[in-house]
């Protein structure tokens, strides 16, 4: 069974949540990183802490599309298939 974006946006919230120690009640999947206080190099440790987490490599390229949480989904679930490598 293939993993579908959907499967990770709960995932990708803990990280977030445990990242930045945020409240999940205030984290919505299309709110953009901005509005939860991450910017720019927040992403960057967003990038890595998901890379820890599931020990994968997203391109630094990737990181223009870190724009909300279902959009990190998303990056994720290309990487988890071997295509952010």
């Amino acid at each position: 069974m293939v993993a579908t974006v959907g499967d990770h946006r709960a995932e990708v919230t803990k990280v977030v949540c445990d990242t930045f120690r945020l409240d999940p009640a205030l984290v919505e999947p299309d709110a953009p990183l901005e509005e939860l206080g991450i910017d720019s190099k927040g992403r960057i440790k967003l990038l890595a802490a998901l890379e820890i987490h599931y020990g994968v490599t997203i391109d630094l390229d990737r990181l223009d599309r870190f724009t909300d949480v279902g959009s990190v989904a998303e990056v994720l679930a290309d990487a988890l298939r071997g295509k952010g490598r």
